[in-house]
């Protein structure tokens, strides 16, 4: 071999040894795996983690980074011991305190968590011969841990912070196998905080109130589309009919995603977030135009069916919180975003009263507002239609059809229910007045 070619490789051999492994060591999502099953007095808990997790405990390694698998047990028990402390098991709100652990090295290529009954065998089974190559990121640590527990039908939850530093990096995929047989299956972020994996029905129902007063809270398109209702009236009684339709429409689309009711095509999501920014822009220029707001209530609950399955995207990731209380779930949810818009009414009407006591206000103050929104709203409506444009639509089938004919006709239904509500109440209104005029002018006399 010539010298500079001996050199060549030399400097490429240093370069390689030297470059840093990081990108490779630490992949940019990882997910560890587990099973949750009470029976009797204890709930056992059987836990994947990947290899490349355990770095900090320096497992006994051979040749060029395989695991010594004849020299484990001490860092297997460490294993157990750490992955108990990070994976918190708690019993109607008391912590779980681990009794017994076993475990055991997987290679890469093993499936058996597929099921409970596979993995249970799996961590039980024969160990892996010494001579197995296993690269010490590229495997599983694989875990059966016992807690006591006073009773198989108990609330369970969980708080999973492995290495919390991660985030969304690394998820969690849990499946609780309920006293009754029922699976549920989360996926949870680390450094989420206690979740409940078997809630109560109070439990579940203060998740998705939570959930839904945050979300209108975080949501800048259901607050402006709410703003454009208020503008016009600046007073509460008015809009007691438009709030209702609003409230009434994105609650029956909500439900009705939740059960499965609506399309599950991937242009359905960006069709429906066009549609809410169209309903914006819309409602601010019929403020500029001032048009008869007497019959804004109807344009309202068409808009409130769109935004309801833009409701039923965000609370599509929460659902697998519900536990066995679907409908409970999906009407505290909706009560938690009643709460944060009556919070939002209750902020927005005195700032608008005072807004309209400056001299413009009056009179170019609607006008300069409904603009100001009718802006931001062709943007949105704009930046949504050209992601809408690039989405890969599906050719119509004769079942498409038969989905949209059925909303047209559930909204036109609803809309149709909502008209004869409000025309009754209005109806007894009026009579009422009569009354009273009536017994007015009778007394006069």
């Amino acid at each position: 071999m010539t010298r500079p070619l001996r050199a060549l490789l030399i400097a490429v051999g240093v370069t390689l040894l030297a470059a840093p492994a990081g990108a490779h060591d630490i992949p940019d999502e990882m997910r560890m795996h587990a099973w949750a099953k009470p029976d009797g007095d204890r709930l056992h808990v059987l836990v994947r983690v990947p290899l490349t997790l355990l770095l900090n405990l320096n497992l006994p390694k051979r040749g060029i980074g395989y695991l010594e698998l004849a020299q484990l047990d001490q860092g297997l028990r460490t294993a157990i011991a750490a992955t108990a402390k990070d994976l918190e098991f708690f019993e109607d709100g008391r912590r779980l305190t681990l009794a017994t652990g076993e475990g055991r090295i997987s290679i890469p290529s093993d499936r058996s968590f597929e099921s409970y009954e596979t993995a249970f065998a799996n961590i039980h089974g024969p160990r892996l011969p010494d001579e197995t190559d296993v690269f010490w990121n590229q495997g599983y640590f694989d875990a059966h841990l016992q807690y006591p527990i006073r009773s198989a039908q108990g609330g369970f939850s969980l708080d999973f912070h492995v290495s919390p530093g991660l985030g969304d990096r690394l998820k969690l995929d849990v499946r609780f196998i309920s006293s009754t047989g029922a699976v549920r299956a989360y996926e949870l972020r680390t450094g989420a905080g206690e979740v409940a994996i078997d809630p109560r029905w109070y439990q579940a129902a203060w998740i998705f109130v939570k959930a839904g007063f945050f979300h209108i809270l975080d949501g800048a398109d259901h607050l402006l589309f709410l703003f454009c209702l208020v503008i016009p009236f600046r007073r509460l009684r008015p809009l007691v009919a438009i709030i209702t339709s609003f409230t009434v429409a994105h609650s029956v689309t909500l439900i009705a995603a939740a059960w499965g009711f609506a399309p599950q095509g991937k242009w359905f999501p960006p069709l429906v977030e066009t549609l809410i920014a169209a309903s914006i822009f819309y409602m601010a220029l019929e403020n500029v135009l001032a048009a008869d707001l007497r019959r804004r209530w109807l344009i309202t609950g068409a808009f409130g069916l769109v935004h309801g399955f833009g409701f039923s995207f965000v609370l599509k990731q929460d659902l697998q919180f519900v536990g066995s209380h679907l409908l409970l779930s999906l009407l505290s949810f909706n009560l938690g975003v009643e709460l944060g818009q009556l919070l939002v009414l209750l902020i927005v009407l005195p700032v608008l009263a005072l807004f309209f006591r400056l001299p413009f206000a009056p009179r170019y103050g609607v006008l300069l507002l409904s603009i100001l929104i009718a802006d931001t709203g062709w943007r949105w409506l704009l930046d949504r239609a050209s992601n809408l444009w690039r989405v890969e639509w599906p050719i119509p089938r004769v079942a498409t059809v038969l989905a949209l004919l059925r909303w047209g006709a559930l909204a036109a239904l609803l809309a149709g229910s909502t008209w004869l509500a409000i025309r009754s109440l209005r109806g007894r209104g009026h009579a009422r007045a009569d009354g009273l005029g009536g017994q007015v002018g009778r007394n006069g006399r």
